[in-house]
């Protein structure tokens, strides 16, 4: 299911063990149907060992416990996934922080962070479009700590580039040429939610994060006090 879609897969699966339940009670007519059969049949003077069927009966027994454990754990599954959609709505249109290296650029503009704990010789900041083309090369801040990077959407002629997916790679380097390494995080307004095997996951654009990616999430008004490079 999907808001704004939100999006489910699990909505068959609950009926499962409706399904099994009904299986199970077809197979258990016909095998009594055969069982009042066999013993309306039965010689009076060599009558049935009653062991096999009542073992049967009782495997009968212990499948139908089991579907209604299983139709239990659906039940509450579907609470929970219930849940999930309730939160979910809180976050559209919201804008939603999460770690990655995929950024959606809208109307233009785009931001994302990335941090490393000690300074660099060098800091590159390399953007790559859905095909992999690079569109956009920089140069980034050397100091330890976090930095936020507000893309213009502009490639490296000064071009401007179309809203989409896009990727960005951050590489800061040591004196000695060996890699530092960087943490990025993305920025973008939540477009859609989705629930996919009961894990959530967002919709930035064409950008799909999951949940426990999220680091926060802010309304659209809200900035942040990060260092801001062009």
């Amino acid at each position: 299911m999907i808001l704004s879609g939100v999006s489910t897969t699990d909505a068959a699966a609950g009926q499962q063990a409706v399904v099994d339940q009904t299986q199970l009670e077809d197979d258990l007519n016909k095998f009594l149907n055969l069982l009042l059969t066999q013993l309306q049949h039965q010689d009076p003077l060599d009558p049935m060992d009653t062991t096999e069927f009542t073992s049967q009966l009782v495997q009968f027994a212990t499948v139908e416990q089991q579907i209604q454990q299983n139709s239990h754990l659906e039940n509450l599954l579907a609470v929970e996934q219930n849940q999930q959609v309730a939160v979910m709505v809180n976050y559209l249109g919201k804008f939603a922080e999460a770690v990655g290296s995929a950024v959606p650029l809208e109307n233009g503009s785009a931001e994302f962070t990335y941090s490393f704990n000690e300074n660099s010789e060098s800091t590159t900041i390399t953007i790559q479009d859905a095909t992999g083309r690079v569109v956009f090369v920089g140069e980034g801040a050397t100091g330890a700590g976090r930095h936020k990077f507000d893309w213009n959407g502009l490639d490296t002629l000064g071009f401007p580039q179309p809203d989409g997916a896009y990727t960005v790679t951050v590489s800061a380097q040591r004196a000695d040429g060996t890699l530092i390494d960087v943490l990025t995080t993305t920025f973008g307004r939540v477009t859609a939610a989705a629930v996919e095997d009961n894990e959530v996951f967002l919709f930035m654009g064409d950008i799909t994060v999951p949940m426990e990616s999220v680091l926060s999430v802010k309304e659209p008004e809200q900035e942040t006090d990060l260092e801001v490079e062009e």
